[in-house]
């Protein structure tokens, strides 16, 4: 049923998805000619890059949410429907959702990237993923289930598997996570778990090339590997995973580490509703766009972030997975709009590359801004300062900053509970094994 067709006064913009390039999208129209709709299946946007101090408890999950009503209520311009989108109708200009169709002018497609299990129907089955507040929550009450499970067995050999933590993906999701796990071993085990030594948990990072952090630094990589080790985390490169069960996970080399948790960040594949033709999706599941950000033999419609791929001579591989990147095309795409409504021209697409940043463990970190490397503390103060300020909400940004700032002098993060228990999925006696 076609909710609404009214005769507007304005254009309608619908944006499907409320990450960075929507939300930045939707912002850049204030005030301008044209009807806001965003429809996302959340009704908050959330602050990714520290999803994973939701995951090991640092923060609470409404740290790094922020309703999406609220950010907008002084853009008169803007309408939010939350709602599941099931498919784009180009041709009638409609998008069809479980709250109902709405009809549209222009499209912006920013619905974001899920897990990317390469076809490994075992893993996906068993590991955990960590692209939502849902799935950090699950994390967080996995790990500490876990470590209850341990504390009620006797035998030490018993307790390993509850006890050994891996982390597949050498990005910085991965880095940043293994190394927040590691300081539970260093900071809280012993205090909040006396039944357990330290020395029985063991945190691994598995990264299939031959070091963590490609995109960034050779110098950068050596410095992030260097501090992982200090924190007593085992780093396994050019190792690929090809298979888990629910209780051990194992490696194309023939090793394998018996453990009741794996967390998966190995990759990302886009996602978005059904209306695109399959000519037009790229390796990684993501959508072809042209240097303008259109996608290609569609009108009027645009594809930005995650779910986008511009491939260019420079870009063969499109543009980085990353929140600059994003809300850059979200600003430009809002651009396009105007202009076009206008009959002007607008210049192509650039990307402007501001640098890229990890933190490892508490008070260390990597960063590289062009030329500029830097490491250890002073990096850590200026990744710390460039999230904190982009954080939606002053309230959100006082109380990650009240949390960082207690767990840096007491070493220790006091977000520890188990809300809700996940039910992992039972291991199968017999699964096959796919290469990753």
């Amino acid at each position: 049923m076609l909710l609404d067709r009214p005769e507007r006064k304005f254009p309608r913009v619908i944006i499907i998805g409320g990450g960075f390039g929507g939300v930045e999208a939707a912002r850049q129209l204030k005030d301008k000619e044209v009807e806001v709709l965003l429809i996302d299946r959340n009704n908050f946007h959330t602050f990714q890059p520290l999803m994973y101090q939701v995951a090991t408890g640092t923060l609470a999950a409404d740290a790094i949410s922020f309703p999406l009503r609220k950010m907008f209520k002084s853009q008169s311009n803007f309408r939010f429907r939350m709602g599941e989108v099931l498919s784009i109708d180009a041709n009638e200009k409609i998008v069809k959702t479980s709250v109902g169709d709405f009809d549209y002018d222009y499209l912006i497609i920013a619905t974001g990237a899920t897990s990317n299990f390469f076809g490994n129907k075992s893993v996906e089955s068993h590991a955990l993923p960590m692209k939502s507040i849902q799935e950090a929550l699950h994390i967080r009450s996995y790990v500490l289930q876990n470590l209850e499970a341990a504390v009620l067995l006797d035998d030490a050999k018993d307790r390993a598997p509850y006890l050994n933590f891996v982390v597949v993906g050498g990005g910085p999701t991965g880095v940043e996570l293994s190394g927040a796990i590691a300081e539970i071993q260093l900071h809280m085990l012993k205090k909040d778990y006396p039944e357990i030594s330290p020395n029985e948990m063991n945190v691994y990072l598995i990264e299939g090339t031959g070091k963590i952090l490609a995109a960034l630094s050779e110098k950068s990589s050596q410095d992030a590997a260097k501090y992982l080790k200090e924190l007593g985390v085992n780093i396994k490169l050019e190792t690929q995973v090809t298979g888990y069960d629910g209780e051990v996970i194992s490696f194309s080399n023939g090793d394998s580490i018996t453990t009741k948790t794996v967390i998966w960040g190995a990759g990302v594949m886009g996602q978005f509703p059904a209306g695109i033709n399959a000519d037009l999706i790229e390796r990684g599941n993501r959508i072809r766009i042209d240097a303008q950000c259109r996608v290609e033999s569609l009108e009027s419609v645009y594809a930005i972030g995650d779910v986008s791929a511009m491939i260019t001579q420079d870009l063969p591989r499109g543009l980085p997975g990353v929140a600059p990147a994003a809300q850059q095309q979200g600003a430009y795409v809002a651009k396009h709009i105007l202009a076009n409504m206008n009959k002007q021209q607008v210049a192509d697409f650039s990307y402007f590359d501001k640098g890229s940043m990890a933190t490892v463990g508490r008070n260390r970190a990597v960063v590289d801004m062009g030329k500029i490397h830097l490491s250890g503390f002073f990096a850590w103060l200026t990744w710390m300062f460039v999230h904190l300020v982009s954080i939606f909400g002053f309230r959100n940004k006082l109380i990650t900053f009240v949390n960082w700032s207690t767990k840096f002098f007491t070493k220790n993060s006091g977000i520890r509970l188990i809300i809700d228990k996940y039910p992992k999925p039972q291991p199968e006696k017999e699964e096959l094994e796919y290469q990753s």
